[in-house]
Parts: C-alpha cells; sequence; structure tokens
C-alpha cells in the first residue's frame, strides 16, 4: 500500500508540474488576486486530472493481461513519451501564454475552479501521459483491491495538490520580486526532469531481460 501511496503522489506532481496553460494560469491569478485564486484553480484542475486518471486506470485494470505481457515494449513507449513531453516542454516559451490578468479581484473562486476544470478536461491528450506515467511506475492499483484503486486516486490527487500548494506559496510570497522570465528557467528545469525520468524507464526496461 505504501508503495501505491508514494508512487500515486509522484504521478500527481509529475502531471501538475508542467507549465502549460493551467500552470500559467495558476501562477497569473496567484500574481494578480492572491494566493487562494491560484490554488482554486490547480484545485480545478486536479478534479479533471482525476476523472482521466479514474478512466485510464479502469481501461488499464480491463486490459491487464495483455498489458502483462507486453510489460517491457509498453515501458519502452511510455519512457519515449515522456521523453518527447520533456522535450516539447524545455522548447515552450511560456511568456507567450502569459496575458496582463483584466478585472482583478472580481472572479470569484467557484468561477476559477470551473474555468480551470473545463479547460483541463478539454486536454483529452492527458489520458496518454497518464499511460505513459502508469507503465512507467507499474502504477495499476485496481489489480490489488478497490480500495488500493481508492487510494491510489487519492495519492495522485494529494501529489497534484502538494505541487498547487508548492507553486502558489512560491509565486506568493516571491511576488514582489518575481520575473516572469524565470517561467522560462523553470519549464526547462521540468522538461529536463521529465527527459530523466523517461530515460531511467528506457535503461529499466532494458534491464528486464537482462
Amino acid at each position: 500500500m505504501f508503495e501505491t501511496i508514494y508512487k500515486g503522489i509522484i504521478i500527481g506532481i509529475i502531471v501538475s508540474a508542467p507549465m502549460g496553460p493551467i500552470g500559467i494560469l495558476c501562477v497569473q491569478r496567484t500574481l494578480s488576486r492572491g494566493r487562494l485564486h491560484g490554488f482554486v484553480t490547480g484545485l480545478g484542475a486536479m478534479v479533471s486530472d482525476l476523472i482521466y486518471a479514474t478512466i485510464t486506470l479502469i481501461g488499464m485494470g480491463i486490459v491487464d493481461d495483455l498489458l502483462k505481457r507486453n510489460e517491457q515494449p509498453l515501458q519502452y513507449v511510455g519512457s519515449l513519451v515522456i521523453i518527447l513531453f520533456g522535450i516539447a516542454l524545455f522548447n515552450t516559451n511560456p511568456l507567450k501564454i502569459l496575458q496582463p490578468a483584466k478585472n482583478k479581484n472580481t472572479t470569484r473562486y467557484n468561477q476559477d475552479f470551473i474555468t480551470a476544470f473545463l479547460l483541463t478536461l478539454s486536454n483529452v491528450a492527458i489520458v496518454f501521459l497518464f499511460i505513459s506515467l502508469f507503465a512507467r511506475f507499474h502504477y495499476s492499483p485496481l489489480d490489488t483491491s478497490w480500495l488500493a484503486f481508492a487510494v491510489g486516486l487519492t495519492s495522485i490527487g494529494v501529489g497534484a495538490l502538494i505541487w498547487w500548494f508548492f507553486i502558489t506559496t512560491y509565486v506568493s510570497k516571491l511576488k514582489r520580486y518575481f520575473n516572469r522570465r524565470s517561467l522560462k528557467l523553470f519549464n526547462r528545469a521540468v522538461g529536463v526532469i521529465l527527459v530523466v525520468l523517461g530515460v531511467m524507464g528506457i535503461v529499466g526496461a532494458t534491464m528486464l531481460n537482462g
């Protein structure tokens, strides 16, 4: 159970960390409206991510036998997708996404939540990232029990919340000194981490036959 928890937390952090539109929106709202608005934005994204995580885990459970028989190639593919995702993040300029905030302090928390939820839900490609991460970490708690499945989903949610709490706290505390160009460096750092994880996955898959 401990393995399910810590792997779920790691997956939740990795899924939330990239500075895409939601990450930028979270930072923007933190800077313009305050930390709680940014955190609620992250909360909306987390709920949407959990929906896709549930769909992916149940789908993987249905085809569990197929996954086990193809563990090594799936780990190769999953690791390669993570590497490509990391490279794409490294080359993305988040400054093009960030726009000046309008009508600050007029947006309610429920609107922050709903807009982030819908924006994340519209990104169906997140399923492929979940598949890649689940294959990379051999993560299939539904194989054990429905309790493990619930714990696994909760752990992913906790990982996401840890990330959004960290980023909103960081941005809020450094608000006066925040240089938006540091987002680009931050994006690249996350991209490098994903590439490293992908390479480690390929090495691990290769060792399966060792």
